[in-house]
Parts: C-alpha cells; structure tokens; sequence
C-alpha cells in the first residue's frame, strides 16, 4: 500500500506548483538538472557499484540528451555481422504493394525527429542494474505512411518486425516433440499501434549515424515502449493475420504478475510493452557543515509511456513526510524524461535514506517495493518501483 493517499486534489495542487516552479526555473537558469551551484559537492550513492562502460552513469548526468558513451545496448541473438552497403529493408506479407528500400530509399522520403526516452524493462530490477536507459532525438522516416502505400490487406492483424540477428532456438527441450531451427529476432505490434503510434524507421541518433551496436543503419523506434520493442538491425516487415509468438513475445520478456481476486491469487502472463511510470534520486549534493548540519539536495529524472504526464514528482528523507520536487519546464517532450530538483534542508551527519515517487496527471502513483503490483510480480521484467538511495555524510 501507498504510504498516503493521493487525491485528484493533490495532482491538482501539484500542477499549480509545478506551474509556478516553471516561472522559477527561466528566470534562473541554473537551477537545472544539470548544474548545481558552484558550492555544491556530489555526495556518492552507498551499497552501489560504478557504473560500467556504455551505461548511464546518473551521478555525472549534466545532459538532457545522452551522450553515446553512455548509451547501453542489449543483444539477445548477439551483434549480427552483414553487409550494409546493399542494405535493403523489406516490407512483405498482408501488403498489396510490397517494397524493398535501399537506406537513401528511406532517407529520400519525409524526415522526422522523434525524442525518446529509452528504457531496458530489466531496468532497475538489481543494485548492479539500474542504468540502462538513455534520452535521444532520434530522426529518419514515419512507418504508418509507408505501410499506407502498401495496402494494407483487410484482414491485417498483425506487423511484425525481424531484425538481421538470428539464433538457433530450441523448442520443447527434452520432449519427442523437441525442434531446433534458426529464426530472426522478431517483435510484433497490433495494426491498430503500427498505425497510430509515431513508429519512426531511424537511421540518426543526436544528429549522428546510429552505431552498429545500437541498431545501425535502420532499427525500429517506439515511444512509449520499452527497449525491447525496438527492434536493431531492422531487415523485414511482415503484414501478418495472425498472432506472432516468438520468444520474446510470447516465451521471454513476459511478465508473471499475482492479481488478488478476493482472498485469492491469480497469476497473469503478459508480454512486455509499454513503458510504466518511474522515477529516481539520480545524485545528491551537500554543501558546508554548519552548526553540525548538512545542507542536501537531490536531483533526478521521472519518466512514463506517452499515455499521461507527469504531473508531480515527491522525494522522501528517512522516515519523513514527502515533499514535492520542483520539475524542470524546458526542455520537455511527453515521451522524454523530465528533470526533477528538491532542497532537502539539513541533516544531522550520518546515514540517510532518499526515495523518490513519480505522480502521472491521472492520479496514479509509482508503487513501492511492498506495493501488489510490485511485491506479487515474479518476473525480472517491468521493474518501476520505488528506488530507496542510501548515503553517508559527516559534519
């Protein structure tokens, strides 16, 4: 359960404040994210290891867009190896027209810029974890007008989207029945998501090619959704009439959540799609002793599909009341995250404790670890709950 409850009132409250918070912000500009005052000393997250290479490090976060060497990427079938010189990108099946397009095919057609934030579903599920998001502009070309000059066929139900990575899957292990065959990375969207969802073809991250590890020259870019239906390395589209099950749709990245039904528990399977609300304490600061106090601060990002903003976020100290985070209003995208700052006062020296929840403009709070959603999932995936830091400062 949530600590308190939260009214529509207070997401109302919390929209005037942020209003006014954003009056605040440009007439300061150094009140961002970004950029602490000149006095302020980082102070080091306890019980948390480094971050490793191509992860973001939230600590040295000073850039609303992430740079590439803090760009995470994950594989599944590894990083296929092709020639991308006669790269061709196929669009088959359900289609009355179908097409092959060269990379200047897609680049010759309608340009557009996509801001996204990007997140792992994994994220955040252990201690050594919790660094595998990124925020982009990504830029290439719309699929729903392509598709549109396709043809549809009436009875489309299904696009799905294989990339060049392949592995040998093995299929009911250890039965008569056992199958071992060679298949493509796959993910699939309804019509109705492919269609109306600004799905983007990109071949550009920050104005740059995208890297090879990251997708290049083509991957798949979904707002809203979490890393994994993002295919990299995009080689074919298929207009399906049918469920596509491969196994991360239907046997991987799917996620096992108890659902209470009276004084029972029932436990529902759902593959991994849209992004869910979040929030984190990315660094905290601390400025000079006095009288045997320390002055904090804290400093994170929050983030959400692109269904509702966000409309507040809170950050609690210890076993305190929770106080309301100034958002930053530029920049702002609705499926990029936003930037978040508090002055927690001072502190006695010693071990602290600081959460951050994130408040969307419906009313919906991100859970804590105790809280149903979270506490009855038995999977690794979709992993949005409250993220307590642990920190240490002497007088």
């Amino acid at each position: 359960m949530l600590d308190q409850p939260v009214s529509r009132r207070d997401v109302v409250r919390w929209g005037v404040a942020s209003a006014a918070a954003g009056v605040a912000l440009m007439a300061d500009p150094r009140f961002l994210f970004s950029a602490e005052g000149p006095d302020e000393e980082l102070v080091p997250f306890l019980e948390t290891p480094r971050t490793p290479p191509n992860r973001l490090d939230w600590e040295t976060l000073d850039s609303w867009l992430t740079p590439s060497d803090q760009v995470f990427n994950v594989q599944h079938y590894g990083v296929p190896e092709f020639e991308t010189d006669g790269f061709q990108l196929e669009i088959t099946g359900l289609v009355d027209r179908p097409q092959a397009l060269s990379l200047d095919d897609l680049k010759a057609r309608p340009r557009r810029d996509q801001l996204m934030t990007l997140e792992c579903s994994g994220n955040g599920a252990s201690d050594g974890f919790m660094n595998a998001i990124y925020n982009s502009r990504w830029t290439g070309t719309p699929l729903a007008s392509l598709l549109e000059e396709c043809g549809i066929q009436p009875e489309a139900k299904e696009v799905v989207f294989f990339g060049h990575d392949t592995k040998e899957e093995t299929l009911r292990p250890g039965t008569k029945r056992e199958l071992t065959v060679e298949v493509p990375f796959g993910r699939s969207l309804s019509i109705e998501d492919a269609m109306n969802l600004p799905l983007l073809l990109a071949y550009e991250r920050n104005g740059e090619p995208i890297e090879h590890r990251n997708g290049a020259p083509v991957r798949l870019i979904v707002p809203g959704w979490y890393g994994i239906a993002n295919v990299k390395w995009l080689r074919r589209i298929e207009v399906r009439d049918r469920r596509y099950m491969g196994r991360y749709m239907g046997r991987d990245y799917v996620t096992v959540r108890g659902e209470k039904r009276g004084n029972e528990v029932v436990f529902v399977e759902t593959s991994v799609g849209r992004m869910n609300l979040k929030s984190i304490v990315a660094r905290v600061t601390r400025q000079e002793a006095s009288d045997g106090k320390v002055p904090l601060k804290a400093y994170g990002a929050a983030w959400n599909d692109d269904s509702t903003e966000i409309a507040a976020v809170e950050v609690r100290l210890d076993d305190g009341e929770w106080q309301a985070a100034v958002l930053d209003t530029e920049p702002r995208d609705k499926h990029s995250w936003v930037f978040f700052a508090i002055d927690l006062g001072t502190v006695e020296a010693g071990e602290h404790t600081l959460v951050s929840r994130a408040v969307s403009a419906d009313g919906r709070v991100q859970p804590s670890a105790d809280d149903d959603e979270i506490a009855l999932k038995k999977t690794y995936w979709e992993a949005y709950q409250q993220w307590p830091r642990k920190i240490s400062v002497d007088a």
